[in-house]
């Protein structure tokens, strides 16, 4: 069954203010994990407010389309932990 960018908005709608880790394909073999707050959602994109203490700047935004093509990796504190996933993201990116 086809995953509809509705259907990904009205997961993350669910999901707001709750602490996640983005793991986000920055190149061919770089991994960038970013840690932060799920703040806001819009039509096509939603805003991350990220802990000050890991990253040099606030915000960071990412479309929809980004979780609909695997380009990100988001996992929620909520869920679980998110070790096991980050661990197969770091083998695959070698």
């Amino acid at each position: 069954m086809p995953t509809l960018l509705k259907t990904i908005k009205s997961r993350l709608d669910s999901h707001l203010g709750e602490n996640l880790t983005i793991v986000a394909q920055a190149g061919r073999k770089k991994v960038v994990r970013r840690r932060g707050t799920l703040s806001e959602t819009f039509h096509s994109v939603f805003v991350v407010d990220l802990d000050q203490n890991e990253n040099s700047f606030e915000r960071v935004s990412y479309s929809y389309a980004d979780l609909l093509t695997k380009s990100i990796d988001i996992h929620f504190d909520s869920e679980g932990p998110a070790e096991e996933a980050e661990t197969d993201t770091e083998a695959e990116a070698e």
